[in-house]
């Protein structure tokens, strides 16, 4: 994994997550509604994040990492959990209403918590871009020992 590629897999990211700052419809159907009131500060943290690997690899690439892995538990907690684990009938209501209109690639259930199309790529993404950093920083530490 070079630098390159990892920033490669962090623009995407960073795009796709723009995307929750307009949201977007394509034709009738909605991907993701506009989030920036909710979403903003996150999307600007990642961006600083990611801007600051950029600029100022040597430490940039662990804040990075930290943002990503934090950003990473907070989706998994915030929707996998869930859906793993078992929800509340109150929360599952709660989530199903708030996603209502976005499209799901498996049918919203009254049982358990099923992501949206938009969440369930974006969870992806995040993986591949921790990881992505992950697999560099060890090389890089693997590279300088050798």
């Amino acid at each position: 994994m070079n630098k390159k590629t990892c920033i490669i897999i962090n623009a995407f990211l960073l795009v796709w997550f723009f995307l929750d700052m307009t949201g977007l419809r394509i034709g009738r159907i909605l991907l993701v509604e506009n989030a920036l009131k909710d979403d903003g500060i996150f999307f600007l943290i990642y961006l600083a994040c990611f801007v600051v690997y950029i600029i100022k690899e040597k430490f940039g690439q662990f804040i990075l990492a930290i943002w990503l892995s934090l950003w990473f538990y907070g989706q998994f907690m915030s929707h996998w959990y869930y859906t793993i684990f078992g929800v509340s009938g109150d929360k599952l209501s709660r989530y199903n209403n708030y996603f209502l209109d976005t499209y799901h690639i498996i049918p919203a259930s009254d049982q358990i918590l099923v992501p949206d199309l938009y969440h369930i790529l974006l969870h992806i993404f995040i993986v591949a871009a921790l990881v992505s950093i992950i697999i560099y920083i060890v090389k890089k530490i693997i590279t300088k020992r050798v």
